[in-house]
């Protein structure tokens, strides 16, 4: 691709501007049954344009391809100008003298046959069905293999190119007898040494298995566990919060507040752009990846910012302007938000208490407030002894529960771009028969 070129014919009509240049292969394997059910491969190359005219930014994309590229970014550009708002705050980053080299890509993964990956696809199928006699059928059992290549590049002098590997893992079972419960879950790694479809399977079926003969809590105020898995849906009601947009439009309750105690003394949060699903050496306008220390026992520090609401309220990128592909501009966004691990494991066994290990509708949160009022299973912890339960709602309001906190165990696992820990908490409202 003659990036020259393109450059070239973007400098005769436009101030500034900002080219992002992103290559995705996928591959999909999916299985059923103990046989292959499905197969994709699927490869697009795409170039988004940003570009700025008498304080007007404009966005384009395309998956045309060298002159014809340019021909099809510069005409919706210039098309869509006229009905854009001025904003004097429109720019885009420096150049940067170095970027980390953060180990995300993974050759070896990539080259191995197809036919060793679709065993471990059929190793983690037959090993949810041959756990139990209970276990029925299986679904989404399926193998998902992403090779990412990104450059952007901007009229500033700003050059950035970068590229990882992704491999995930996903499976959910059914079991039944006198009901009927079932579970899904998924890994990843940017590895594909790091999934391992028999963990990954016995941990689904031993799941489904335990939720069997669930029965409802009593009504009540209980003290418990979040799982790593239930505490990320509740970091992902909690993270708009530290949103640099949502405090420019007023849309945080943590305004005004940095340098203040908000949270558990003993917690603290990070986003890093080198954590998580969505690690990379830079983020969406190639500002370097780093470690944002959002929470530091309780007291909250930082907004995070990228370069557009870093520039309105005088604050430099944090290195959090997030594109989620081709068709869209960058938005401030987290990369890769977690509660950091304690210093001891947390026992599920050790206390009375409730084990809340999957949480239902956290889309329906109140992001401002933190208020929400969310399904939830789990286990009664009575004497060492568990007892499922299903069809309860713990409501509350995210940031007393985070005040709430009083242990963190050692086991951080993201699902995506969220992180965390068990948490040990107090006051959990549950409300049930």
């Amino acid at each position: 691709m003659d990036i020259e070129s393109i450059e070239k014919g973007i400098k005769k009509v436009f101030d500034t501007y900002e080219l992002f240049f992103l290559t995705e292969r996928l591959k999909k394997y999916e299985c059923r049954d103990r046989e292959l059910s499905g197969a994709e491969i699927k490869e697009e190359i795409g170039i988004a344009l940003r570009a700025v005219k008498d304080n007007r930014m404009v966005f384009s994309y395309t998956f045309d391809e060298e002159e014809k590229a340019v021909a099809t970014l510069l005409e919706n550009a210039q098309a869509i100008l006229p009905f854009t708002d001025e904003d004097t705050d429109t720019g885009f980053p420096e150049a940067f003298s170095a970027y980390p080299t953060p180990e995300l890509y993974d050759r070896g993964g990539l080259a191995t046959d197809d036919d060793t990956k679709m065993t471990m696809l059929f190793d983690m199928e037959r090993t949810i069905l041959e756990y139990d006699t209970r276990i029925v059928t299986t679904r989404n059992c399926e193998l998902l293999e992403a090779e990412i290549e990104t450059i952007i590049i901007n009229s500033r002098g700003l050059r950035a190119k970068g590229r990882k590997t992704l491999f995930t893992l996903s499976a959910m079972c059914v079991a039944k007898e006198a009901d009927e419960t079932s579970w899904y879950d998924w890994s990843w790694s940017h590895a594909l040494s790091g999934i391992n479809g028999v963990a990954l399977g016995t941990e689904v079926a031993r799941k489904a298995v335990s939720f069997l003969s669930s029965s409802q809590l009593d009504t009540g105020i209980y003290e418990g566990i979040l799982t790593p898995q239930a505490a990320c849906d509740l970091l992902g009601v909690l993270e708009g919060s530290f949103l640099a947009e949502n405090l420019y439009k007023k849309k945080t309750t943590l305004a005004g507040k940095e340098g203040e105690k908000c949270f558990s003394e003993i917690l603290s949060i990070i986003d890093s752009g080198l954590a998580g699903m969505g690690s990379f050496a830079f983020d969406g306008e190639g500002v370097p990846s780093r470690e944002n220390h959002i929470v530091t026992n309780g007291c909250f520090e930082t907004f995070l910012y990228d370069e557009c609401y870093g520039r309105k309220l005088g604050r430099p990128s944090t290195g959090n302007g997030i594109r989620e592909g081709i068709k869209g501009p960058p938005a401030c966004a987290p990369r890769g938000m977690f509660i950091e691990r304690g210093k001891e494991e947390i026992s599920e066994a050790a206390f009375n208490g409730i084990i809340i290990a999957e949480l239902m509708g956290a889309h329906t949160a109140n992001t401002i407030t933190g208020d929400f009022s969310l399904g939830a299973a789990g286990y009664l912890v009575k004497n060492s002894v568990q007892r499922p339960f299903t069809g309860v709602i713990l409501s509350g309001n995210i940031f007393e529960l985070l005040n709430n906190v009083k242990g963190i165990g050692t086991d951080l696992k993201f699902y995506g771009t969220s992180g965390s820990p068990s948490l040990y908490v107090e006051g959990l409202k549950i409300s049930g028969r």
